[in-house]
């Protein structure tokens, strides 16, 4: 603040001594003293509050960066949920598509020999028992032997 060097403040103390005296020169510095301590407490208050202030708005800065960054994040994770519902409602529509196209292209066409027992079975009633059996026959020497069915049990 002020450039007052040793010199300058030697002179200041002979100056106070030839003027005041011997007698008044130990009131007037302890008076001097109490005045510089009330203006140091004053300056250190302002100081103090002045940055109790500034770290109040600080913290309040701080705090409102921090609550934007929050709905910004919840902004963008309930985008990336609108988003990643939407794609797998579109996935579950592919799949069931898929499956529909799938059911109906799997849905065999009768065999020709349940068509021909059919047109036997309207002609004549004897002529269904004998194809139908015919059809066991086949389907039994078709359908191969289970493993389980080919040994003999194991005792366990």
């Amino acid at each position: 603040m002020f450039d007052i060097g040793f010199g300058e403040l030697l002179i200041i103390a002979i100056v106070a001594l030839v003027v005041l005296g011997p007698e008044r020169l130990p009131k007037a510095a302890r008076f001097a003293g109490l005045w510089v301590r009330r203006a140091r407490a004053q300056w250190h208050s302002v100081r103090d509050e002045l940055e109790r202030e500034l770290a109040a708005d600080e913290l309040k800065r701080s705090l409102h960066d921090t609550e934007e960054a929050m709905r910004e994040t919840e902004r963008r994770i309930r985008d990336t949920a609108a988003q990643t519902a939407r794609e797998f409602e579109d996935v579950r529509q592919s799949v069931q598509d898929t499956g529909t196209s799938a059911k109906a292209a799997s849905a065999p066409e009768p065999p020709i020999e349940q068509m021909e027992t059919s047109l036997a079975s309207s002609r004549d009633p004897d002529a269904l028992s004998h194809a139908q059996a015919a059809d066991e026959s086949a389907d039994e020497a078709e359908t191969p032997p289970r493993p389980d069915d080919a040994h003999e049990p194991r005792n366990v």
